[in-house]
């Protein structure tokens, strides 16, 4: 049977406000060395890049949601049994030891990852984890997804938002043609990259998304789970506008003006049209909410 919340050496302490660090200061180290290196490889080798830049953003937010429910968490608190820990906490280890060693940041972040909720749950049990499923589950948009995954899934998403794309501006009648991803506009020549129609941007448009629907309807989780099936949709959606402007910044301002900062202008732009799309949608599907509340 499980030990009563304030039997756990934590659990005390936490509920009267109070940190133990002489108890945490171990595991608090250990979980430095363990995400510290990982964490400053990510910085920059993901962080750094347009795909990755929500990850700053993500990584703050999610550490703030996870400290709005502490109150709510503390006498939650349960120790965990010692050998299911380890029988989750060494293989993920071993394994961040092998990515390290070979240098795969995608893996060694999620292993890493993995090696920390590992030892969380060995410090406050699975009860109070189920409390916070949310921001942890939220906080693995820190990491970059697996290249071959983003490379099966971009090319089709490239591919027939370009070919969509100049179908609607042939319409209007521009001198525009498409040879797979890239599409001529006139003079110009216009490259269709994975930051324009990826999954990075997916993922970036998705851990925002998300982040809304969990403020405005934790509450409601089947509300909240039938808004997240629009994310995806939406997040085309917004790529597509993406590639619609700089098309049309190219055509008429010339290559220099949609490579430069009007380049940057349209990557905000897509993420206006995302965070208002389902902001949109919200408010549209009020009296489902109502019924599923």
């Amino acid at each position: 049977m499980n030990a009563p919340a304030l039997d756990h050496p934590l659990a005390a302490p936490l509920a009267e406000g109070r940190v133990p660090w002489g108890r945490l200061w171990p595991a608090a180290a250990g979980a430095l060395a363990l995400a510290v290196p990982t964490m400053v490889s990510v910085a920059r080798d993901s962080w750094s890049t347009e795909q990755g830049a929500h990850g700053p953003i993500v990584l703050a937010t999610g550490l703030w949601l996870i400290w709005q429910r502490l109150g709510e968490v503390r006498p939650a608190i349960r120790p965990a049994p010692l050998p299911r820990t380890l029988a989750i906490l060494v293989p993920a280890l071993l394994l961040y030891a092998v990515a390290r060693i070979t240098g795969i940041l995608e893996l060694e972040g999620v292993v890493m990852y993995a090696a920390l909720l590992a030892a969380l749950y060995g410090y406050v049990g699975g009860h109070a984890m189920r409390l916070l499923w949310f921001p942890l589950l939220y906080l693995c948009f820190v990491f970059p997804p697996p290249d071959t995954v983003v490379a099966a899934i971009t090319q089709p998403l490239k591919i027939g938002i370009s070919a969509v794309a100049v179908d609607i501006l042939d319409g209007f009648g521009l001198p525009i043609s498409r040879n797979g991803v890239i599409i001529q506009v006139a003079q110009y020549d216009v490259l269709v990259a994975a930051a324009c129609a990826g999954l990075n941007s997916i993922i970036s448009l998705s851990a925002i998304g998300l982040f809304y629907i969990y403020l405005r309807h934790n509450a409601n989780w089947r509300y909240a789970a039938l808004l997240m099936l629009v994310i995806v949709p939406v997040a085309i959606f917004s790529n597509f506008v993406r590639v619609m402007l700089l098309i049309l910044i190219t055509y008429y301002l010339g290559d220099a003006a949609a490579q430069g900062f009007l380049h940057e202008f349209a990557g905000i732009v897509m993420f206006m049209v995302a965070l208002l799309s389902v902001v949109g949608i919200d408010r549209l599907l009020r009296p489902v909410r109502e019924r599923l509340a």
